[in-house]
Parts: structure tokens; sequence; C-alpha cells
């Protein structure tokens, strides 16, 4: 299909999950990848499944110089840098606002809201140079509503909701168009790695979510990371060139609004005071 034919992209976190979907589907469509994560035995491996489509460059995205390094590994790589995905990251710290220290709120707000800064920071000068270019950053639907992550993480992705809006704002004049993605639940190693849960737990818990989130959402399906790197390769590609500033929602339908409203076999409590009014009369 070629959606990314002759594109060159960065795609951070990329050995596994979300990011690992996204850099096969980028792949597929014709781009050349380079993979930034900390995972270097994995990185390695999909390195030599693509045969010099796809390059692994070790990335902690809480290191500025680090990012700054993944950047120009793609110019040096490939000649230029066209994509960049914004997506590594995790749950960080699990305290509630009235037990997290100072130290913790930091990490969090470094690995998952100033590391996405520094990677529009240092992908916009390649970017310049081949006339524009498209950014996307991975926030979460926790960033739009409570109750949906740990209060850190969920002001974190509010901030990468926020940052998007005023990045593609500077930045329209360079023609780089700067987008987010918020997934809802989505089948990755983020609940379990986060939850501090390891070993054969870890299948456990993942088979126990995937026959819950049918029953969640309207949409009566598991979220894939297939289905994020499908949100993240239309922002990317061409196809995208009147969309920036904004956040695609990609959540099965879960924020739409309370179950009541979709699923008819949830009684409403204010539909049934209505009711018993109504017979009163």
């Amino acid at each position: 299909m070629d959606r990314l034919k002759d594109k060159v992209a960065v795609v951070t976190g990329g050995c596994s999950g979300i990011g690992l979907a996204t850099v096969e589907l980028f792949a597929a469509e014709g781009a050349r990848v380079v993979l930034a994560d900390v995972q270097d035995d994995k990185g390695a491996e999909v390195e030599r499944r693509f045969n010099g489509q796809v390059r692994y460059q070790h990335c902690d995205v809480t290191q500025e110089s680090a990012i700054e390094a993944a950047m120009q590994a793609a110019a040096d790589a490939y000649g230029g840098l066209d994509v960049v995905f914004n997506n590594a990251g995790a749950g960080g710290a699990r305290e509630r606002i009235d037990e997290i220290g100072g130290e913790a709120w930091d990490r969090t707000q470094a690995l998952l809201l100033r590391s996405v800064a520094l990677g529009i920071r240092y992908a916009v000068p390649h970017m310049q140079k081949r006339g524009g270019g498209a950014i996307v950053n991975t926030a979460s639907i926790a960033g739009l509503q409570a109750g949906y992550g740990p209060i850190a993480y969920s002001v974190a992705k509010a901030g990468v909701i926020h940052l998007t809006t005023a990045a593609a704002a500077e930045l329209a004049r360079h023609r780089i168009r700067v987008n987010a993605i918020c997934p809802g639940y989505i089948l990755t190693g983020i609940f379990t790695a986060s939850s501090g849960i390891s070993g054969e737990a870890v299948e456990q818990v993942n088979a126990a979510l995937g026959q819950m989130a049918p029953h969640a959402q309207p949409v009566a399906k598991a979220g894939s990371p297939r289905h994020i790197a499908e949100a993240c390769l239309f922002l990317a590609s061409d196809a995208a060139e009147f969309v920036t500033g904004t956040h695609m929602v990609v959540d099965g339908g879960i924020t739409i609004g309370p179950r009541t409203a979709w699923d008819p076999n949830t009684p409403s409590p204010i539909r049934a005071v209505l009711e018993r009014a109504r017979n009163k009369t």
C-alpha cells in the first residue's frame, strides 16, 4: 500500500506493545524506521527481522542527549526525518496525590511529558530540512477524565494533549503537523508492569483483561496495539495533511458516557426515579 513510501520515521518505545505494532506497520507501508528503546536484545531482534529497513537505537527517553541522538540516527542512517512517534512510556508513580513525593512526581513527568517535548524539539531541525513532517504523540484517555490512571500519569498525559496543540500552533509555519492519540484499554504490558506483576502472572492478568474488555465499553472487543498503530499511520501519512493540533480518541467508546448511555441492561437511577414518579400519577 506504500502509504509511507520514502518516509523516514523514529518510533520511541518501539520494542513492544503499541510501539512494536507501529514499527511493523510503518515498515509494511514503505517507511524506513529507527526503533528507539532501552531493550537492546529485543531491538536487535527486530532490526534483524527487517534487514536494513529498521534500525535499533538505544534510547532512554528520560535522557535529553539520548533523544537528540535518536533523531540524528535517523538522519545519519536514512538521510532525513519525516515522522516521529513519541510513544515511549510506562505507568509511572502509582501513589495518590496525598501520598506522592516530589521525586516520584518528577520521574513520571520526565518519562511521559518532558520526553515528548524533547522528542518534538529535536525532531524539528531535521524535519525543517525536509520541508515539513508529522509528529504523533501517545497521550491517553487518562488525560481526558479522572479514573483511568494514577494521578501523576493522568496529569502527564493531559500535558501531552495540550503540548500537542501548542506545538502544532508554533510549528505550522514549518509545515510540521503535530497530533496525539488517546488510547483506551489496550492489551499491552503496561498494566502488569506498572503494578509490579511479573512471571506467569503476567499472562494470567492479560488473559483476564482480554475477557473483561469486551464488556467494559460499547465496542465489544479488546483493544490491541494494532488499533493504535493504524491511527498513528493515518496521522503520520499524507491522508492527514489537513489534520493538526488535535487528539484522536481510540478507546472502543469507553469515554462516550456512563454505562447507562450504551448498555440497555444497565438501569439508569434517574430513569428509575422518573418511572416511579410517572407510575404514581
